[in-house]
């Protein structure tokens, strides 16, 4: 059944593939973003660059507006206007390293953001008496939330709170908020989903991902230095205890963590969940930094040039998931190897040299 879904922070990387799937899937979007991490699309545009190309490749129209979720006036405008069904919360600053240089903007964005958004849902729902479908909200997580991994692959009953930094603090103390939300208040359903490391991009090479500034995760960073945007990567430690002494991940193709979103909701709208629930999104298989580049460099015919650097502050050595819940539960696995993100994402780079900007 087509519901309206609020997708906050969708023209982000996550959050824009994730538009496109729901479009895809029938769903009405209704989108807000502040553009703090997302190409704005030039003087007098309505829609961010991502959300424009989504709108080319599905042929369906997106709602958008330029809303900051922590601005709770125009958050509380959007709900009233619009009769959501489900939320799905993306809105978030998302970098490990940039989080233990600046914590407080982390936690004020990250923690204080959701904290209004769930109020502002609370008070639409509880003022204008409306079905109770916007109590359903999917929250974008993240692996971060197991800290130093106590045993690998990671499960969801793995403990959570040991964070190695703020970033993944941020979304630890949001999932206990919203444990303690549906704890308090039983009409409300949270889907956390805790994704591991998303790469690729959509296979027709028109959106991918496209950080501000310098990017802050490999596969980016690696794309940029193979379409000569950059002189080479910086490999942050080479004395892990991996088999290649670098760090070690669960890389997820874009597109499968959308389509898990899209699994998220269908679970919601079927009505058999309550309460706090939490699904890993991963391969269940890990691939350390170098092997990254080793795959990527065979995809785009380009030599990645690399130097090995000192560990990054809050890194771990490996994270990998078990994915078995997502399958039984969501009935929802990942597809894509890491040959296909590396192409997918060289696609993308290479007819997007400079990203959304042209």
């Amino acid at each position: 059944m087509p519901l309206n879904i609020l997708v906050t922070g969708g023209a982000g990387f996550v959050g824009s593939h994730t538009v496109l799937e729901l479009l895809n899937a029938g769903h009405a979007v209704i989108c807000v973003d502040n553009l703090c991490n997302a190409y704005g699309g030039g003087a007098g545009s309505k829609l961010p660059e991502s959300l424009k190309r989504v709108q080319e490749i599905t042929g369906a129209s997106v709602t958008f507006y330029d809303v900051d979720i922590r601005d709770r006036e125009q958050l509380l405008a959007v709900l009233k206007k619009h009769k959501i069904d489900c939320v799905v919360h993306f809105a978030a600053l998302k970098a490990v390293g940039e989080s233990c240089r600046i914590p407080l903007k982390y936690y004020q964005n990250n923690i204080t953001g959701t904290s209004i958004l769930l109020e502002v849902m609370a008070e639409v729902m509880n003022t204008l008496l409306l079905a109770a479908g916007v109590f359903k909200i999917v929250y974008s997580s993240s692996a971060t939330v197991y800290g130093e991994p106590q045993k690998l692959p990671l499960t969801e009953s793995h403990p959570t709170g040991s964070c190695t930094n703020p970033y993944g603090k941020s979304k630890y103390f949001t999932e206990e908020i919203m444990k303690d939300l549906c704890e308090s208040d039983p009409r409300w359903t949270v889907v956390s989903l805790r994704y591991f490391n998303p790469v690729g991009a959509h296979k027709s090479g028109r959106i991918g991902e496209d950080p501000n500034g310098e990017p802050n995760n490999l596969m980016p960073y690696i794309s940029q230095v193979a379409v000569g945007r950059r002189d080479h990567l910086r490999v942050f430690g080479s004395n892990y205890d991996t088999p290649d002494g670098t760090g070690v991940r669960d890389y997820i193709h874009i597109v499968d963590l959308a389509e898990g979103h899209v699994k998220a909701i269908d679970k919601l709208a079927g009505g058999s969940i309550s309460g706090f629930c939490v699904y890993n999104l991963g391969t269940g298989r890990g691939y350390s930094v170098l092997e990254v580049v080793k795959a990527f460099s065979k995809a785009s015919g380009r030599e990645v040039k690399y130097e090995i650097v000192d560990r990054r502050a809050g890194d771990v050595a490996a994270s990998y998931a078990d994915v078995s819940l997502a399958a039984k539960e969501l009935g929802w696995t990942a597809k894509r190897g890491l040959d296909e993100m590396c192409e997918d994402t060289w696609n993308w780079q290479k007819n997007n040299p400079n990203g959304f900007a042209g």
